[in-house]
């Protein structure tokens, strides 16, 4: 009896103990594998801003001249957010001098811009990528539509788009003017004797953005971007 106690009792006792659950297993972990790159914000192609200025509205009250020879045939138009040029694209070489750029390697040189650094030097058309706006005159003032020194602009040769701030200020009735780095940019021959092209390069300029300090090229990049997507939507259709 006394075993048959203990029998039962032990089997009432294993009835009432709690009972312990298996583990729960860990998440399957994927197979090692590529990983799928984070999307990036595609960049404004240079056949989109083609399409938005294909038309032109100007905004000067004349013409400019390419170079002192050729016909005054070239308006500045206006769109929203924007001015725009086409033109030729002579090599600007003036500013702080540099190997490349300086008094034996360009007939014209001028170790002056209109616009200066940060720290108070001129800039550098070897390093710092810039368009030269014509000075104002009766043709255009380019302040009156909100372009002044660091203003952003982007240059657009076939299928490259050249982010660039304005950076000088050329003559009155001449326009389509960049310099060096500007055009190494674009893959254009970069020599201020005999370098540039005759034709085929489009300047926008975004009204009232300026980038400070003015030789912050990342700076031009990051909100030229910007701008250009922006101008691109508000003209859209």
């Amino acid at each position: 009896m006394r075993v048959q106690s203990l029998t039962l009792a032990a089997a009432g006792a294993a009835l009432l103990a709690p009972t312990t659950l298996p583990a729960k297993p860990p998440p399957a972990v994927p197979a090692a594998g590529p990983q799928r790159p984070a999307a990036r914000e595609e960049s404004v192609r240079a056949r989109d801003l083609l399409a938005e200025v294909r038309d032109c509205a100007p905004v000067s009250r004349g013409r400019y001249r390419s170079d002192d020879a050729a016909p005054a045939d070239i308006p500045v138009c206006g769109k929203r957010g924007a001015v725009f040029w086409k033109s030729d694209l002579d090599i600007d070489c003036d500013g702080r001098p540099g190997p490349r750029c300086n008094g034996r390697t360009d007939p014209l040189f001028s170790s002056m811009t209109a616009f200066q650094q940060s720290d108070g030097r001129y800039l550098s058309a070897e390093t710092l990528p810039y368009i030269v706006v014509p000075a104002p005159g009766p043709v255009w003032n380019h302040r009156d539509h909100g372009i002044r020194g660091g203003s952003v602009a982007a240059v657009i040769y076939r299928d490259r788009v050249q982010y660039a701030v304005v950076g000088d200020v050329g003559p009155r009735d001449i326009i389509g003017e960049a310099s060096y780095a500007a055009a190494r940019g674009l893959g254009i021959r970069t020599d201020p004797r005999g370098g540039g092209v005759p034709s085929g390069v489009t300047y926008i300029v975004f009204k009232d953005s300026v980038v400070s300090p003015i030789e912050d090229q990342r700076a031009a990049v990051t909100r030229g971007k910007a701008l250009a997507r922006k101008f691109l939507d508000a003209n859209g259709d």
